[in-house]
Protein backbone atom coordinates (compact mmCIF):
# COMPACT_ATOMS: atom_id res chain seq x y z
CA UNK A 1 0.00 0.00 0.00
CA UNK A 2 1.45 3.41 -0.37
CA UNK A 3 1.61 6.29 1.71
CA UNK A 4 -1.28 8.22 -0.29
CA UNK A 5 -3.45 5.14 -0.38
CA UNK A 6 -2.81 4.80 3.57
CA UNK A 7 -4.08 8.27 3.56
CA UNK A 8 -7.85 7.84 2.15
CA UNK A 9 -8.04 4.88 3.21
CA UNK A 10 -11.37 5.38 5.67
CA UNK A 11 -10.82 3.73 9.60
CA UNK A 12 -13.34 0.92 10.41
CA UNK A 13 -16.22 2.22 12.01
CA UNK A 14 -16.93 -0.30 14.78
CA UNK A 15 -19.65 1.78 16.74
CA UNK A 16 -23.31 1.28 16.31
CA UNK A 17 -25.07 4.25 15.41
CA UNK A 18 -28.42 5.65 17.03
CA UNK A 19 -30.14 3.99 13.72
CA UNK A 20 -28.70 0.79 14.31
CA UNK A 21 -29.66 0.93 18.10
CA UNK A 22 -33.13 1.51 17.13
CA UNK A 23 -33.05 -0.88 14.27
CA UNK A 24 -32.11 -3.84 17.02
CA UNK A 25 -34.59 -2.72 19.36
CA UNK A 26 -37.63 -3.39 16.90
CA UNK A 27 -35.97 -6.64 15.59
CA UNK A 28 -35.61 -8.24 19.44
CA UNK A 29 -39.47 -6.94 20.55
CA UNK A 30 -40.81 -8.74 17.58
CA UNK A 31 -38.92 -11.73 17.85
CA UNK A 32 -39.50 -11.42 21.30
CA UNK A 33 -43.26 -11.41 20.46
CA UNK A 34 -44.01 -13.58 18.06
CA UNK A 35 -40.57 -15.95 17.90
CA UNK A 36 -39.39 -17.08 21.37
CA UNK A 37 -37.35 -20.00 22.21
CA UNK A 38 -40.60 -21.94 23.57
CA UNK A 39 -42.63 -21.31 20.17
CA UNK A 40 -39.63 -22.27 18.15
CA UNK A 41 -38.80 -25.89 20.61
CA UNK A 42 -42.92 -26.83 19.78
CA UNK A 43 -42.24 -25.92 16.25
CA UNK A 44 -39.02 -27.90 15.38
CA UNK A 45 -40.88 -30.81 16.73
CA UNK A 46 -43.70 -30.54 13.99
CA UNK A 47 -41.04 -30.35 11.08
CA UNK A 48 -42.18 -26.82 10.00
CA UNK A 49 -39.79 -24.43 11.77
CA UNK A 50 -40.90 -21.57 10.11
CA UNK A 51 -43.33 -19.02 12.14
CA UNK A 52 -46.45 -18.32 10.00
CA UNK A 53 -46.32 -14.35 9.04
CA UNK A 54 -42.88 -13.66 10.89
CA UNK A 55 -41.18 -13.09 7.38
CA UNK A 56 -43.85 -10.38 6.14
CA UNK A 57 -43.59 -8.82 9.27
CA UNK A 58 -39.84 -8.73 9.58
CA UNK A 59 -38.84 -8.41 5.97
CA UNK A 60 -42.25 -6.04 4.93
CA UNK A 61 -43.31 -4.70 8.05
CA UNK A 62 -39.94 -3.79 9.51
CA UNK A 63 -38.50 -3.51 5.79
CA UNK A 64 -35.17 -5.74 7.02
CA UNK A 65 -35.31 -7.23 3.54
CA UNK A 66 -34.58 -4.13 1.53
CA UNK A 67 -31.60 -2.90 3.90
CA UNK A 68 -29.16 -3.45 1.06
CA UNK A 69 -31.20 -2.45 -1.47
CA UNK A 70 -30.72 1.01 -2.91
CA UNK A 71 -34.15 3.62 -2.99
CA UNK A 72 -34.29 4.01 -6.43
CA UNK A 73 -34.31 0.16 -6.56
CA UNK A 74 -37.12 0.34 -4.12
CA UNK A 75 -34.83 -0.59 -1.13
CA UNK A 76 -34.53 0.81 2.22
CA UNK A 77 -31.24 2.25 0.51
CA UNK A 78 -29.01 1.58 4.01
CA UNK A 79 -26.07 -1.01 4.41
CA UNK A 80 -24.39 -3.78 5.41
CA UNK A 81 -24.25 -2.43 9.40
CA UNK A 82 -27.73 -2.49 9.53
CA UNK A 83 -28.17 -5.70 8.15
CA UNK A 84 -25.55 -7.26 10.40
CA UNK A 85 -27.55 -5.92 13.60
CA UNK A 86 -30.65 -7.82 11.86
CA UNK A 87 -28.44 -10.85 11.86
CA UNK A 88 -27.23 -10.42 15.72
CA UNK A 89 -30.90 -10.27 16.75
CA UNK A 90 -31.39 -13.22 14.87
CA UNK A 91 -28.52 -14.92 15.99
CA UNK A 92 -29.30 -14.10 19.72
CA UNK A 93 -32.96 -16.13 18.76
CA UNK A 94 -31.39 -18.90 16.54
CA UNK A 95 -34.72 -18.11 14.25
CA UNK A 96 -35.51 -19.71 11.04
CA UNK A 97 -35.69 -17.18 8.61
CA UNK A 98 -34.16 -16.89 5.15
CA UNK A 99 -32.66 -13.87 6.06
CA UNK A 100 -28.96 -14.60 5.18
CA UNK A 101 -30.13 -16.47 2.19
CA UNK A 102 -32.38 -14.25 0.41
CA UNK A 103 -32.05 -10.40 2.19
CA UNK A 104 -27.83 -10.72 1.56
CA UNK A 105 -26.58 -13.21 -0.19
CA UNK A 106 -29.42 -13.78 -2.81
CA UNK A 107 -29.90 -9.64 -2.78
CA UNK A 108 -25.90 -8.85 -2.89
CA UNK A 109 -26.01 -11.61 -6.52
CA UNK A 110 -29.15 -9.55 -7.75
CA UNK A 111 -27.32 -6.01 -6.96
CA UNK A 112 -24.15 -7.46 -9.00
CA UNK A 113 -26.30 -7.71 -11.54
CA UNK A 114 -28.23 -4.48 -11.46
CA UNK A 115 -27.13 -3.18 -15.07
CA UNK A 116 -27.64 -6.53 -16.81
CA UNK A 117 -30.92 -5.60 -17.14
CA UNK A 118 -34.42 -4.92 -16.19
CA UNK A 119 -35.13 -8.83 -15.00
CA UNK A 120 -32.33 -8.41 -11.81
CA UNK A 121 -33.59 -4.85 -10.98
CA UNK A 122 -37.41 -6.79 -10.97
CA UNK A 123 -36.50 -8.86 -8.80
CA UNK A 124 -34.34 -6.68 -6.54
CA UNK A 125 -37.70 -4.60 -6.04
CA UNK A 126 -39.34 -7.90 -4.90
CA UNK A 127 -37.26 -9.04 -2.66
CA UNK A 128 -36.74 -5.66 -1.27
CA UNK A 129 -40.61 -5.35 -0.19
CA UNK A 130 -40.42 -8.41 1.25
CA UNK A 131 -42.89 -9.99 -1.17
CA UNK A 132 -40.32 -13.00 -2.77
CA UNK A 133 -37.74 -14.76 -0.99
CA UNK A 134 -34.99 -15.45 -3.27
CA UNK A 135 -32.31 -18.44 -2.91
CA UNK A 136 -28.63 -19.08 -4.48
CA UNK A 137 -28.97 -22.88 -5.82
CA UNK A 138 -25.11 -23.80 -4.17
CA UNK A 139 -24.44 -25.57 -1.18
CA UNK A 140 -24.51 -24.20 2.19
CA UNK A 141 -20.60 -25.09 2.52
CA UNK A 142 -19.81 -22.74 -1.00
CA UNK A 143 -16.81 -20.44 0.55
CA UNK A 144 -16.21 -16.82 -1.18
CA UNK A 145 -13.90 -17.39 -4.26
CA UNK A 146 -14.31 -21.16 -4.51
CA UNK A 147 -15.96 -23.29 -7.04
CA UNK A 148 -19.57 -23.93 -6.85
CA UNK A 149 -21.67 -26.29 -9.12
CA UNK A 150 -23.10 -25.59 -12.56
CA UNK A 151 -25.59 -28.60 -12.60
CA UNK A 152 -29.13 -29.24 -12.78
CA UNK A 153 -29.10 -30.96 -9.26
CA UNK A 154 -27.34 -29.23 -6.26
CA UNK A 155 -27.47 -30.66 -2.48
CA UNK A 156 -27.43 -28.57 0.93
CA UNK A 157 -28.90 -25.27 -0.57
CA UNK A 158 -30.16 -23.55 2.69
CA UNK A 159 -33.79 -22.54 2.71
CA UNK A 160 -34.74 -24.05 0.00
CA UNK A 161 -38.73 -24.48 1.35
CA UNK A 162 -39.06 -20.96 1.98
CA UNK A 163 -37.76 -19.99 -1.91
CA UNK A 164 -40.10 -18.88 -4.16
CA UNK A 165 -37.59 -18.39 -6.84
CA UNK A 166 -33.93 -19.77 -6.98
CA UNK A 167 -30.90 -18.11 -8.21
CA UNK A 168 -29.33 -21.44 -10.01
CA UNK A 169 -25.96 -21.23 -11.87
CA UNK A 170 -25.44 -22.66 -15.17
CA UNK A 171 -22.17 -23.02 -17.84
CA UNK A 172 -23.91 -20.36 -20.05
CA UNK A 173 -24.52 -17.92 -16.92
CA UNK A 174 -26.97 -17.27 -13.87
CA UNK A 175 -30.82 -18.35 -14.35
CA UNK A 176 -34.14 -17.08 -11.58
CA UNK A 177 -36.26 -20.16 -11.61
CA UNK A 178 -39.17 -20.34 -10.20
CA UNK A 179 -39.91 -22.66 -7.44
CA UNK A 180 -42.80 -24.24 -9.21
CA UNK A 181 -40.68 -25.27 -11.62
CA UNK A 182 -37.84 -27.02 -9.33
CA UNK A 183 -38.05 -30.02 -7.16
CA UNK A 184 -37.11 -29.36 -3.96
CA UNK A 185 -35.97 -33.00 -2.37
CA UNK A 186 -36.14 -31.78 2.18
CA UNK A 187 -32.57 -33.15 3.56
CA UNK A 188 -31.94 -33.90 7.15
CA UNK A 189 -29.44 -30.74 8.30
CA UNK A 190 -27.60 -30.76 11.78
CA UNK A 191 -29.39 -27.63 12.45
CA UNK A 192 -33.00 -27.96 12.57
CA UNK A 193 -33.43 -24.17 12.54
CA UNK A 194 -31.68 -23.63 8.78
CA UNK A 195 -33.37 -26.30 6.98
CA UNK A 196 -31.56 -27.76 3.95
CA UNK A 197 -32.61 -29.35 0.62
CA UNK A 198 -31.29 -30.81 -2.87
CA UNK A 199 -32.55 -28.40 -5.18
CA UNK A 200 -33.36 -29.85 -9.00
CA UNK A 201 -34.12 -27.38 -11.80
CA UNK A 202 -34.38 -28.31 -15.75
CA UNK A 203 -31.79 -26.77 -18.12
CA UNK A 204 -33.20 -24.13 -19.98
CA UNK A 205 -35.74 -23.17 -17.42
CA UNK A 206 -36.60 -20.04 -16.19
CA UNK A 207 -34.62 -16.50 -17.11
CA UNK A 208 -31.51 -15.79 -17.99
CA UNK A 209 -30.36 -12.62 -15.84
CA UNK A 210 -26.48 -13.14 -16.51
CA UNK A 211 -23.73 -14.55 -18.70
CA UNK A 212 -21.09 -16.44 -17.26
CA UNK A 213 -18.42 -14.08 -16.44
CA UNK A 214 -20.73 -11.84 -14.88
CA UNK A 215 -22.84 -14.48 -13.43
CA UNK A 216 -19.40 -16.44 -11.48
CA UNK A 217 -18.81 -12.34 -9.97
CA UNK A 218 -21.62 -11.53 -8.75
CA UNK A 219 -21.95 -15.10 -7.25
CA UNK A 220 -18.60 -14.77 -5.34
CA UNK A 221 -19.95 -11.08 -4.49
CA UNK A 222 -22.90 -12.84 -2.92
CA UNK A 223 -20.98 -15.26 -1.24
CA UNK A 224 -18.75 -12.87 0.02
CA UNK A 225 -21.76 -10.62 1.89
CA UNK A 226 -22.91 -13.47 3.30
CA UNK A 227 -19.69 -15.28 4.91
CA UNK A 228 -19.28 -11.50 6.32
CA UNK A 229 -22.43 -11.00 7.82
CA UNK A 230 -22.87 -14.47 9.18
CA UNK A 231 -20.16 -13.74 11.82
CA UNK A 232 -22.89 -10.89 12.87
CA UNK A 233 -25.39 -14.00 13.46
CA UNK A 234 -22.34 -15.95 15.45
CA UNK A 235 -21.91 -12.84 17.07
CA UNK A 236 -25.54 -12.61 18.41
CA UNK A 237 -25.73 -16.56 19.59
CA UNK A 238 -22.33 -16.53 21.22
CA UNK A 239 -23.91 -13.25 23.20
CA UNK A 240 -26.71 -14.61 24.01
CA UNK A 241 -25.16 -18.40 25.39
CA UNK A 242 -22.69 -15.92 27.80
CA UNK A 243 -26.18 -13.75 28.66
CA UNK A 244 -28.02 -16.82 29.44
CA UNK A 245 -25.22 -18.47 31.29
CA UNK A 246 -24.65 -15.58 33.49
CA UNK A 247 -28.45 -15.87 34.24
CA UNK A 248 -28.58 -19.40 35.45
CA UNK A 249 -25.21 -19.40 37.21
CA UNK A 250 -26.44 -16.60 39.26
CA UNK A 251 -29.86 -18.47 40.17
CA UNK A 252 -28.78 -21.53 40.58
CA UNK A 253 -27.59 -22.60 44.23
CA UNK A 254 -25.28 -25.52 45.13
CA UNK A 255 -23.63 -25.59 48.71
CA UNK A 256 -25.83 -22.58 49.79
CA UNK A 257 -24.31 -19.90 47.23
CA UNK A 258 -25.03 -19.54 43.46
CA UNK A 259 -22.85 -21.83 41.94
CA UNK A 260 -21.78 -18.80 39.40
CA UNK A 261 -19.76 -17.30 42.67
CA UNK A 262 -17.40 -20.31 41.93
CA UNK A 263 -13.98 -18.95 40.69
CA UNK A 264 -13.49 -21.67 38.37
CA UNK A 265 -16.89 -20.87 36.68
CA UNK A 266 -16.17 -16.71 37.36
CA UNK A 267 -13.37 -17.21 35.01
CA UNK A 268 -14.50 -19.43 32.37
CA UNK A 269 -16.98 -17.15 31.29
CA UNK A 270 -14.75 -14.40 32.16
CA UNK A 271 -12.67 -15.56 29.11
CA UNK A 272 -15.54 -15.85 26.99
CA UNK A 273 -16.38 -12.10 27.86
CA UNK A 274 -13.04 -11.65 26.18
CA UNK A 275 -13.62 -13.67 22.82
CA UNK A 276 -16.63 -12.05 22.71
CA UNK A 277 -15.05 -8.56 22.59
CA UNK A 278 -12.84 -9.67 20.29
CA UNK A 279 -15.61 -11.03 18.05
CA UNK A 280 -17.60 -8.22 17.83
CA UNK A 281 -14.85 -6.06 16.93
CA UNK A 282 -14.37 -8.79 14.21
CA UNK A 283 -18.07 -9.14 12.74
CA UNK A 284 -18.13 -4.68 13.01
CA UNK A 285 -15.14 -4.31 11.13
CA UNK A 286 -16.58 -6.80 8.66
CA UNK A 287 -19.88 -5.75 8.43
CA UNK A 288 -18.08 -2.08 7.79
CA UNK A 289 -15.45 -3.30 5.52
CA UNK A 290 -18.23 -4.57 3.13
CA UNK A 291 -20.33 -1.62 3.71
CA UNK A 292 -17.82 1.17 2.34
CA UNK A 293 -16.77 -1.17 -0.15
CA UNK A 294 -13.48 -1.31 1.39
CA UNK A 295 -10.56 -3.06 -1.11
CA UNK A 296 -10.12 -5.28 1.95
CA UNK A 297 -13.01 -6.65 2.36
CA UNK A 298 -11.96 -9.95 1.87
CA UNK A 299 -9.34 -10.08 3.94
CA UNK A 300 -11.59 -8.72 6.67
CA UNK A 301 -14.74 -11.02 5.98
CA UNK A 302 -12.08 -14.00 6.51
CA UNK A 303 -10.80 -12.98 9.32
CA UNK A 304 -14.01 -12.65 10.95
CA UNK A 305 -15.01 -15.85 9.69
CA UNK A 306 -12.28 -17.83 11.05
CA UNK A 307 -12.64 -16.36 14.31
CA UNK A 308 -16.16 -15.46 15.01
CA UNK A 309 -17.16 -18.88 13.83
CA UNK A 310 -15.09 -20.95 16.60
CA UNK A 311 -16.05 -18.27 19.39
CA UNK A 312 -19.70 -19.03 18.28
CA UNK A 313 -19.05 -22.76 19.23
CA UNK A 314 -17.22 -22.35 22.06
CA UNK A 315 -19.91 -20.21 23.56
CA UNK A 316 -22.60 -22.71 23.10
CA UNK A 317 -20.42 -25.76 24.47
CA UNK A 318 -19.93 -23.39 27.60
CA UNK A 319 -23.74 -22.91 27.64
CA UNK A 320 -24.60 -26.15 27.70
CA UNK A 321 -21.99 -27.61 30.17
CA UNK A 322 -22.72 -24.45 32.42
CA UNK A 323 -26.40 -25.70 32.59
CA UNK A 324 -25.47 -28.66 34.15
CA UNK A 325 -28.35 -31.44 33.26
CA UNK A 326 -30.77 -29.24 32.18
CA UNK A 327 -28.68 -27.87 29.66
CA UNK A 328 -28.55 -31.32 27.86
CA UNK A 329 -32.29 -31.71 27.82
CA UNK A 330 -34.51 -31.54 24.28
CA UNK A 331 -36.46 -28.61 26.41
CA UNK A 332 -33.93 -25.97 27.00
CA UNK A 333 -32.88 -24.00 24.18
CA UNK A 334 -29.17 -24.86 24.33
CA UNK A 335 -28.77 -27.58 22.10
CA UNK A 336 -30.89 -25.21 19.67
CA UNK A 337 -27.68 -22.54 19.73
CA UNK A 338 -25.06 -25.49 19.84
CA UNK A 339 -26.06 -26.74 16.63
CA UNK A 340 -26.74 -23.67 15.25
CA UNK A 341 -23.24 -22.67 15.64
CA UNK A 342 -21.96 -26.07 14.78
CA UNK A 343 -23.76 -25.67 11.12
CA UNK A 344 -22.49 -22.03 10.75
CA UNK A 345 -18.98 -23.47 11.57
CA UNK A 346 -18.95 -24.83 8.62
CA UNK A 347 -21.38 -22.90 6.02
CA UNK A 348 -19.60 -20.17 3.41
CA UNK A 349 -16.48 -21.76 4.13
CA UNK A 350 -14.80 -23.27 7.20
CA UNK A 351 -12.35 -21.96 9.53
CA UNK A 352 -9.74 -23.33 7.99
CA UNK A 353 -10.18 -22.42 4.61
CA UNK A 354 -10.78 -18.90 5.63
CA UNK A 355 -7.37 -18.55 7.42
CA UNK A 356 -6.21 -20.30 3.94
CA UNK A 357 -7.76 -17.44 2.51
CA UNK A 358 -5.62 -14.99 4.92
CA UNK A 359 -2.52 -16.18 3.96
CA UNK A 360 -2.83 -16.26 0.36
CA UNK A 361 -4.28 -12.45 0.78
CA UNK A 362 -1.26 -11.36 2.78
CA UNK A 363 1.25 -13.09 0.70
CA UNK A 364 2.00 -16.04 3.37
CA UNK A 365 2.31 -19.62 2.78
CA UNK A 366 -0.94 -21.53 4.38
CA UNK A 367 -0.11 -23.57 7.16
CA UNK A 368 0.82 -27.30 6.75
Amino acid sequence: MTESSELTEQPLDLLYSETEDDLRAAVRALLADRADHQTLLGRIETGSPYVPGLWKSLAGDIGAAGLLVPEKLGGQGASHREAAVVLEELGRAVIPLPYLTSAVVATETLLALAGEGEAAAGLLAELAGGRTVAVLAVPLSTAPGAEFPLAESVAGVPDAAAADVFLVPRADGLYAVPAKEATVEPQTPLDLTRPLARVTTEGGSGTRLAGPDAARTAVRRGLLAGAGLLASEQLGLAEWCLEETVRYTRERHQFNRPVGSFQALKHRMAQLWLDLVGARAAARAAADALATDSADAPLTVAVAQAYCSKVAVRAAEECVQLHGGIGMTWEHPAHLALKRAKSDQIALGSAGRHQDAIAALVGLEPPA
